[in-house]
């Protein structure tokens, strides 16, 4: 952002100079070219004013050629002509203008009146002397257009520092701008990112940018702290109901377990009953607060490297799935790397795992792939067991969303869950051939981030659907 505030004040002041710069350099140069012109034509009617007398009234040409030699000594070429063309004064470059002022000569004689040529080298002017009706001659005056030429080229040469100095203020105070309202926001943006990654205690200053900049550090800061305060009650919410609900099931356990020891007959099979009740309810109440906490944690991703994660999972399930028969195999690209909060790919890949051995039969198959793609990573799970509805697959994420489910109902919304938290997506389909395949994205690591970081997925395992 620092960089593309920079660039658009400087343009739009470099717009903004060389659309006055450039106008006002014509405009001076053509205002020299006017001053010089009408300077020539002025000495050269003091000229033909000194020669009238001269050659009108027959008095003495000293005038004449006090001026004439006055000419010399600028540098200019001055001549006087008569009448009948013939050269009564002239300095020593007389002939400066060659044929086209003989022509000059000519044309102010047959039409008396100022005539002008300019070139890049000389300017000449023809002035007639006398009445305009019946010139007695005609004064010559050439002057070199280096001089004039130095002064425009001077001219643009202020006008080109002018405008540089006005670049170099435009490109000092656009930077200075541009980080004035840029460094703000770039460090809102890593406080926003930081409290993504689950540091909830991250806060931006609001003593730095403009007003708006400012407005908004203080908004992103209230938010943070409701957040964090949010976070924290649902995990003390989360920690008192795990111990009010589990310590009672346990104690209840315990005597069920003691009175079941001495019972016999019927009473020993309701024991048992109440036994496996009570067992599916500590099932419930453990995958309830699994769910609970997943929904309410907050990630810190580190890089996990998906394919040893996917390894060392498929090797713990491998006794369950060889005790079931059935196939459990992996085919991750090496060095695959995402992006997640420590421990959670291992309780997706175990509930996924689990859910699969589940259902498919004797003989059937699990399958889990893993590929980059862009900037994620597509991580499959996919079985040939008998499937599931498309109806039953649109709810199968939300607690309890599937009502034939042999376990608890609540895996696939942990695995949700968990997904979802860490910036990825989740999705059921079906396998070809028949089955239930679930694709996940996950984020892949980011450029610049450490790669192959090991995994050290310590979470904690929660029940299974």
């Amino acid at each position: 952002m620092t960089r593309r505030i920079a660039l658009s004040v400087l343009a739009l002041i470099t717009a903004i100079l060389v659309l006055a710069v450039v106008p006002l350099g014509l405009i001076m140069t053509q205002r020299e070219q006017t001053s010089f012109r009408d300077e020539a034509a002025a000495r050269a009617r003091s000229i033909a004013s000194a020669a009238e007398e001269y050659l009108s009234d027959h008095k003495s040409g000293a005038a004449a050629r006090s001026l004439v030699e006055d000419a010399h000594k600028r540098g200019e070429c001055a001549t006087v002509y008569d009448s009948a063309g013939h050269v009564v004064l002239s300095t020593a470059c007389s002939d400066v203008a060659g044929d086209d002022s003989a022509r000059l000569v000519a044309s102010a004689l047959a039409h008396p009146g100022t005539r002008v040529r300019q070139d890049d080298q000389w300017l000449t002017v023809a002035v007639p002397i006398g009445d305009t009706a019946d010139a007695a001659g005609v004064a010559v005056l050439s002057r070199s257009a280096d001089p004039l030429h130095d002064r425009i080229l001077a001219m643009w040469g202020w006008l080109a520092l002018i405008g540089i100095g006005g670049l170099g203020t435009a490109v000092l105070m656009s930077v200075l701008l541009a980080r004035w309202v840029g460094r703000p926001l770039r460090v809102l943006d890593q406080a926003a990112q930081r409290l993504g990654e689950g540091a909830l205690d991250a806060r931006a200053p609001v003593e730095a940018g403009p007003q708006e900049v400012r407005r908004l550090a203080a908004t992103f800061n209230t938010m943070a702290a409701r957040t964090e305060a949010l976070v924290h009650g649902h995990r003390a919410v989360v920690a008192d109901v795990s111990h009010q609900l589990r310590t009672p099931l346990a104690a209840l356990r315990l005597r069920l377990d003691l009175l079941a020891a001495d019972a016999e007959g019927d009473t020993a099979e309701e024991l048992a009953d109440a036994q496996g009740e009570i067992a599916r309810l500590s099932r419930l109440v453990d995958g309830m607060l699994a769910v609970a906490r997943a929904e309410h944690a907050v990630p810190r991703p580190v890089a996990i490297r998906v394919d040893r994660l996917v390894a060392e999972r498929v090797a713990a399930w491998e006794p369950v799935a060889d005790a079931g028969r059935v196939r459990l195999a992996a085919d991750c690209r090496p060095g695959l790397t995402a992006f997640l909060g420590k421990g959670d790919l291992e309780q997706v890949l175990d509930n996924l795992i689990a859910n699969a051995l589940d259902a498919v039969q004797e003989g059937g198959r699990v399958v889990i792939t893993g590929k980059r793609q862009g900037g994620t990573v597509q991580l499959r799970v996919a079985d040939n067991g008998p499937g599931m509805p498309e109806t039953v697959r649109e709810t199968a994420f939300r607690r309890f969303g599937n009502p034939e489910a042999s376990g608890t109902g609540l895996g696939l919304a942990i695995v949700h869950r968990l997904v979802t938290v860490n910036g990825g997506t989740a999705d059921l389909q079906e396998s070809p051939g028949g089955g239930l395949t679930v694709a996940l994205s996950l984020p892949a690591v980011r450029r610049g981030r450490e790669r192959g970081g090991r995994s050290g997925a310590d979470g904690t395992r929660t029940s299974r659907a």
